[in-house]
């Protein structure tokens, strides 16, 4: 029986790893790639990692090399699941006023990086949302810390409150009374909300 090709399995890189496998002028390293591709960290999708990035440093998870393809953007070491969602006010383009804040919480099939293959159904499929909202108006400084706020949800209140919905903005998200914090208190927000999603969780899961 043929069970399909293996996983890869990543490791984290350092950046001076070089391209190779003949000459290369000038010299490449990974790192030349790294500042290239990333380092506009206000850009729309690029912003989008960075949040991944800091909800998995809180956690201390950020060691780990990030998986694009699977059915959350964070697992935690309880194999808690996580989806993190990014907004700014202020863009990378040219702007006459600032952005709303709006994110994507649409039910949707899932892909399990694990099996390879599609879940049945469209649902939420992370036990916990952190929305991150950047800020900053006058500075587009992403590496400023007090310039985000985090939302920590448990996805059986979207569930519950805004079952269809397939986005939701800043306002309707507070109605839903989310745990509001900062970076340096994310950690215990995140781990409190985990004790109330497994507390919520029926008998037989």
């Amino acid at each position: 029986m043929n069970d399909g090709l293996s996983q890869h399995e990543a490791r984290l890189l350092t950046g001076q790893e070089a391209f190779h496998g003949q000459k290369v002028l000038p010299p490449l390293q990974l790192i030349d790639f790294w500042r290239w591709s990333g380092s506009m960290l206000s850009d729309n999708t690029t912003r989008g990692v960075l949040a991944e990035f800091l909800v998995a440093a809180a956690l201390g998870l950020h060691k780990k090399v990030r998986r694009a393809w699977d059915e959350c953007d964070i697992r935690t070491t309880s194999n808690t699941l996580i989806e993190v969602k990014s907004a700014a006010y202020n863009q990378t383009w040219k702007q006459y006023k600032s952005s709303t804040i709006r994110f994507g919480v649409a039910p949707h099939r899932s892909w399990n990086a694990e099996t390879g293959k599609f879940r049945e159904g469209n649902r939420r499929w992370a036990d916990i949302y952190v929305f991150c909202v950047f800020k900053g108006k006058n500075s587009l400084d992403c590496l400023d810390m007090s310039e985000w706020d985090f939302y920590v949800i448990a996805t059986r209140v979207l569930d519950q409150e805004v079952p269809q919905h397939k986005t939701i903005g800043l306002n309707s998200l507070k109605k839903l009374s989310p745990h509001k914090c900062s970076f340096e208190v994310l950690q215990k927000v995140i781990l409190d909300v985990e004790k109330e999603v497994k507390e919520n969780r029926p008998s037989s899961l």
